[in-house]
């Protein structure tokens, strides 16, 4: 079943009545599949999820957050080279810049288990997350999806070898809370769009 089917819900309803007395909607199931658990963790950090089957869809989704947030022509901070193009089909400045109104990038992975997205070296420099404009545009495949922390200390390693990238975080939080919460002291929210690409 495609993640889209997981995630936008299945047409029998027999199996939402099942899936309803098994589970409360307002808590993630534990033996639920990597994928389901990282949408619903994200989705609850405050993320926004964009599926997409094919790369005509990343572009397409990618043309529409441009457009929703009126950054056609503005400047876009960007360290890899593989995603230039997609800013330089829109007119987006990535080498003299002034004001970058939004951060494109890749990432290591997925942490399903708290619903962030993993970053090194290789996507963010030296950068912290919180010197990263508000606005984050992130590429990403539903095979990066991995369970914990952990798992992407390991995946790093393996992927890697000897070149290891230094400055591994994530970042958790895509919405400012209203009450004060201990748990986003010292992070900054951001406001992320996250375009996963099927290739399951």
């Amino acid at each position: 079943m495609s993640l889209f089917r997981k995630f936008f819900g299945s047409n029998n309803p027999s199996s939402e009545v099942e899936n309803d007395n098994e589970n409360s909607k307002f808590s993630p199931d534990i033996n639920a599949p990597l994928d389901e658990q990282f949408i619903y963790n994200f989705k609850k950090n405050g993320g926004k999820f964009l599926y997409c089957e094919n790369e005509a869809e990343v572009k397409d989704h990618f043309e529409n957050i441009l457009e929703e947030n009126d950054w056609f022509e503005s400047e876009a901070l960007c360290y890899e080279p593989d995603l230039f193009n997609m800013l330089e089909e829109n007119k987006i400045e990535y080498q003299k810049l002034t004001n970058p109104l939004f951060f494109l990038a890749t990432c290591e992975n997925l942490i399903a288990d708290e619903g962030s997205i993993l970053f090194s070296s290789k996507q963010i420099k030296q950068r912290k997350p919180n010197e990263l404009p508000t606005n984050i545009i992130i590429r990403a495949t539903t095979s990066q999806i991995i369970g914990s922390k952990s798992d992407g200390l390991s995946v790093i390693k393996k992927k890697y070898h000897t070149d290891y990238p230094t400055n591994i975080t994530t970042i958790k939080y895509f919405e400012k809370v209203e009450e004060e919460d201990f748990t986003q002291y010292g992070s900054s929210a951001k406001n992320l769009y996250l375009l996963l690409l099927e290739d399951l």
